[in-house]
């Protein structure tokens, strides 16, 4: 299963792992995604999109800025 948010496209990031011996081993940052619901208000159909939990703060303080991704997503999957 894909970690990248479908508005964002926050994607993993890669870092180290560093122990008290200053040994370095390779890990992952995962964005923290939820799956939310979001509802087309024209047909009212329902699309599941997975969204990164930045996205999802970005839009209650400011609803417009994905406005054009969400309608995509929304088109794209009610065919």
């Amino acid at each position: 299963m894909s970690q990248v948010c479908q508005l964002s496209g926050k994607r993993p990031q890669v870092g180290n792992n560093v122990s008290h011996s200053n040994r370095h081993t390779r890990r992952r940052f995962n964005p923290n995604l939820t799956t939310k619901k979001f509802v087309n208000p024209k047909t009212g159909t329902t699309v599941k999109i997975k969204i990164s939990v930045r996205a999802q703060r970005t839009l209650l303080k400011n609803p417009g800025k994905y406005r054009a991704q969400i309608e995509k997503l929304i088109a794209k999957r009610a065919r």
